[in-house]
């Protein structure tokens, strides 16, 4: 049996779909370092490591956009592009686990 087809993702230019990836790669790595959420210094640490690079990658996206004159930022299509990218569960690991019950 096949998974459930996903929603297409919205039209971005090349530049607006490099800063979602790279967005969604910082965030990533900001779940992994979370504390809240760790299991071990040592994954914590590597995450925290790879988060450099992908802050700097990150900038470059964004840097791209500006100097080709993409000084918008259309939210709304962003941020559907991060929902069919499964956002909003990757930036739910950077946020506090909810409070056990009982």
């Amino acid at each position: 049996m096949l998974p459930p087809e996903l929603p297409p993702l919205p039209a971005l230019t090349r530049a607006e779909g490099e800063l979602v990836d790279r967005y969604l790669e910082v965030v990533d790595q900001l779940g992994r370092i979370n504390p809240a959420r760790g299991r071990d210094t040592y994954g914590a640490l590597r995450a925290a490591q790879a988060l450099v690079g992908r802050a700097t990658a990150l900038r470059d996206a964004l840097t791209v956009m500006y100097e080709r004159g993409e000084t918008e930022v259309h939210a709304r299509t962003l941020a559907r592009a991060l929902g069919v990218l499964d956002g909003r569960r990757r930036a739910d690991l950077v946020g506090l686990p909810p409070e056990p019950e009982g």
